[in-house]
């Protein structure tokens, strides 16, 4: 048996094995760290009042009984005891009943036991008007929300006893790394103080649930009632705050994500200073820099930085000299790997602090000095500019791309639904299976940039294209404007043929 998993091995890798000394021990226990961890921990208990909808009752669902079973009238009477709309509701005139409220448990712990510090998830307790914080011997001691950041799921908050408190300290995430052991201590279906354990499955997980995702995934049990609690190092640190899980079924299957706790610090900080968080905002909107888009602006060594669709007019981007079509390639000394990366870097910097930006414009790099304002609570809408009136030309094809275009006109704006005031060519056909149908270019887009030159008329597309290809340029960068935004769309340049017949 032993030669045939060492055969085994063999085939699946020819590499020498690892020397022993590089192999770490799975722990014998996890007993004395979790005795030393769980004083700590705390559950949330939240509640908050329910109305009950029209038609809804307020009590429990009836159990459903199989038709004519001798069970079915005995549960319909019961449950419908007191329901309003049904047989044996309370009498008109006498007073309403009391309200229902809801109820819902998380995890917690605690940073600073002098202040009484506790850290949770913004979720776990987002509506609440009664939060709770319930120690290990179970007293319960009424929490005041100090502060909440939802754009990271965080909340702080703050209880006030006597009774002496344990609290942990928060680690380095960034030395965490993949195959580490970690173990979680929480809530989870209101089992308090349960702890489990796993090891650090990935790192910089984005799950699409913001702009500063970069979770650590973790096979260790996390369940519904985890959130908010910690992610432990085998030193007994705070590494991460359990936050979410991959799971069909809603328990755990091995997937569970937590928040590094490098980003969880500084928002803990600011949300116990001043009960709110202020980011740094650049003001521009970005998309991935992909292999076509670096060919075409001659990005040298591929695929990296952050594509600016637009610098929104008056904000600091634009200010400072960044402009449409900028590749942001480093921020404040940063390398900007890719365009998700960017939010988070600049989220790290100071709200008035002038800061490098590093671009990529015209075929070489620039520096611009931002001075960066503060993020607002919602998106800013750039402004536009009035067009310029273009001369009157019927639609045009586009050899090799598969589009024809068209100046905007009065029926044109009417048919695609263009905003007064925009400016560019508008696209009034596209060829299947040409390069603009694989972008997914549609009829009612207007291209306003070629190569980062504006464009006004159907000629001057043409021209574009045409001087591109005499520069043997394999790809056409252009700037086109949808009903999602502006971005920009990256061409294969294709022959003569294949435009709209």
């Amino acid at each position: 048996m032993r030669f045939a998993v060492l055969a085994f091995a063999a085939l699946v890798s020819a590499a020498p094995l690892a020397p022993p000394a590089l192999a770490q021990r799975a722990p014998e226990t996890f007993a004395p760290l979790a005795r030393q961890l769980l004083p700590a921990v705390v559950n949330i208990s939240t509640s908050q009042a329910v109305q009950a909808r029209p038609g809804r009752p307020d009590a429990p669902d009836v159990p459903q009984a199989p038709p004519g079973s001798p069970f079915e009238e005995f549960f319909r009477d019961f449950f419908n005891r007191g329901r309003p709309g049904q047989e044996g509701q309370q009498p008109p005139g006498q007073p309403q009943r009391p309200q229902r409220r809801g109820q819902s448990l998380g995890s917690g712990f605690v940073i600073d036991a002098a202040q009484g510090i506790v850290v949770t998830n913004n979720h776990v307790i987002d509506g609440a008007d009664e939060i709770n914080v319930i120690l290990q011997d179970n007293t319960s001691i009424r929490a005041e929300l100090l502060g909440t950041d939802p754009r990271t799921d965080i909340a702080v908050l703050r209880i006030r006893t006597d009774k002496p408190l344990t609290a942990v300290p928060f680690g380095n995430s960034d030395e965490a790394q993949v195959g580490d052991w970690v173990i979680a201590i929480g809530n989870p279906f209101g089992l308090g103080g349960s702890v489990t354990a796993g090891i650090v499955s990935a790192r910089g997980r984005d799950i699409r649930q913001g702009a500063y995702d970069d979770f650590i995934q973790t096979d260790a049990a996390i369940n519904r009632g985890n959130s908010g609690g910690p992610l432990f190092d085998m030193q007994g640190r705070v590494i991460g705050i359990n936050t979410a899980i991959y799971s069909p079924s809603g328990g755990s299957i091995g997937i569970g994500f937590a928040i590094p706790s490098n980003l969880a610090q500084r928002i803990v900080a600011q949300l116990r200073d001043g009960g709110r968080v202020r980011r740094g905002w650049l003001g521009v909107n970005i998309q991935q820099v992909t292999d076509e888009i670096a060919e075409a602006l001659r990005l040298p060594g591929g695929a990296r930085g952050a594509l600016v669709a637009r610098a929104q007019e008056g904000g600091p981007a634009a200010t400072g000299g960044i402009r449409n079509g900028d590749i942001i390639l480093r921020f404040n000394g940063v390398d900007v790997r890719d365009m998700r990366t960017l939010p988070r870097i600049v989220a790290d910097n100071m709200v008035g602090a002038e800061v490098p930006v590093v671009v990529w414009r015209d075929g070489k790099e620039e520096t611009v000095n931002v001075t960066l304002g503060e993020l607002p609570p919602e998106p800013q809408q750039a402004g536009a500019t009035p067009a310029p009136a273009a001369p009157q030309q019927g639609p045009v094809e586009v050899a090799g791309l598969g589009i024809r275009v068209a100046p905007i006109t009065d029926e044109l704006r009417q048919r695609f639904s263009l905003r007064p005031e925009q400016r560019g060519v508008v696209i009034v056909e596209v060829a299947p299976n040409s390069p603009a149908a694989e972008r997914e270019l549609r009829p009612g887009d207007v291209i306003v940039e070629v190569q980062q030159q504006r464009v006004n008329t159907p000629r001057e597309v043409q021209d574009r294209i045409a001087a591109l290809r005499q520069q043997n340029r394999g790809v056409a960068l252009l700037a086109v404007e949808g009903s999602g935004g502006q971005r920009f769309v990256p061409l294969r340049l294709r022959g003569e043929r294949g435009a709209p017949g």
